[in-house]
């Protein structure tokens, strides 16, 4: 009978092992073992094994593009899951019912304290951002961002949280060192002597600090990760807030719908980024968060490109030529920038699996499919 017991349990691990394969991209090792003790044919000795016992998490910024896409992959595997954003829910990118959904202010110290009761881990991903346009004619609403950061670490003190995730940007980075296209990657160092992005990038970096203080003195976990224009679907494409690749995935699939064969490029297109996937994002963000290390690291791609370059891509996707007329008295941010993951395939042994082909193709059909359909573009007009 126990011969008959392990084959069984042998045929379903190999079958569960085809199912995560055949699934891209990869799901984490967590959510993994959570879909083996799904199977009722897995013995009871072997299930509470392999149990990996739900935790409670807060996410920050849940009604958001990354936040969203993080929330759905931790109610995946089984955890318990409290949302909080400041936009109104019908303006939530992905709104899971059945859940714990706030629509509050979290730079109030008051709300922060209000949601957090039993919960073991938080991951701040809220703040007030956008594309490069957005970021520098709003400096202010930027810097404010800082009061979700150190309001919620006060209250996690309070609660006795676990550990506590801050996402930070590329932009923390010296400018001195962005100023020609095809830059060397930035390495975690190059962040001082400081120079950031102005408002946006000086909200982030010294958020970073106040997460080192709140480790050294009251000794509470603390991870930070800089990340490097995170881009994919459900995420904005409209409304002034997109970054480069939404931004033009909308405009070559607007233009192919309307039969127009020009559209607006911000600068000369010679500027140069690197651009990371969302699910290469999720799966270096969740690594970083489990382990022991505490220092800072760049999460990004190192496959540099410039905007021109990514037109180029996108209008072989849409299949679909355009003329560019260059809008040279736009934002344009620095002149490049790319990501030197060094540290992080070191330590973490992360990194990103995604080519930036393969992911602009999965964020056109989206934003395609989007516009045609009507759906979502209330999403985009207002101001938070």
């Amino acid at each position: 009978m126990k011969i008959y017991i392990i084959l069984d349990n042998l045929i379903y691990f190999f079958k569960l092992i085809y199912d995560v394969i055949k699934n891209i991209p990869p799901i984490s090792v967590k959510l993994f073992f959570n879909k083996i003790i799904k199977y009722q044919f897995i013995s009871t000795k072997f299930k509470k094994k392999m149990y990996i016992k739900p935790m409670k998490y807060l996410i920050c910024g849940a009604g958001g593009f990354i936040g969203g896409h993080l929330t759905k992959q931790l109610i995946d595997e089984g955890h318990e899951v409290v949302c909080a954003d400041i936009k109104p829910f019908e303006y939530w990118f992905q709104l899971f019912e059945g859940n714990k959904n706030y629509c509050l202010d979290l730079k109030e110290f008051e709300n922060c304290q209000k949601i957090l009761n039993g919960v073991d881990y938080v991951y701040n991903m809220a703040c007030n951002m956008g594309g490069m346009g957005f970021i520098e004619n709003n400096k202010a609403e930027c810097m404010l961002s800082v009061l979700i950061n150190t309001n919620m670490l006060r209250a996690c003190l309070n609660h006795k949280v676990k550990k506590y995730f801050f996402s930070s940007s590329a932009c923390v980075y010296n400018g001195q060192k962005q100023k020609e296209t095809f830059v060397p990657g930035l390495k975690e160092s190059d962040a001082y002597p400081a120079e950031p992005e102005d408002g946006y990038g000086w909200e982030k970096l010294f958020s970073e600090r106040m997460c080192r203080h709140f480790t050294e003195d009251f000794k509470l976990e603390t991870r930070v990760l800089r990340y490097h224009n995170v881009y994919g679907p459900l995420g904005t494409y409209d409304g002034g807030r997109e970054k480069a690749p939404a931004a033009l995935c909308r405009k070559i699939a607007l233009a192919k719908i309307n039969n127009q064969k020009e559209i607006d490029v911000w600068g000369d297109g010679e500027q140069t980024r690197s651009f990371m996937y969302i699910d290469d994002c999720l799966i270096g963000t969740r690594k970083v968060f489990d382990s022991e290390l505490t220092e800072v690291f760049n999460l990004g791609s190192d496959e540099q490109v410039s905007i021109n370059q990514m037109i180029d891509m996108i209008e072989g996707i849409a299949d679909y030529k355009i003329s560019k007329n260059y809008l040279l008295d736009k934002p344009k941010g620095v002149r490049g920038r790319s990501s030197d993951n060094t540290l992080i395939k070191k330590n973490i042994k992360w990194a990103p699996s995604i080519s930036l082909k393969s992911g602009l193709e999965k964020t056109y059909k989206w934003i395609y499919d989007q516009i045609i359909s009507g759906d979502n573009s209330q999403r985009f007009t207002k101001s938070y």
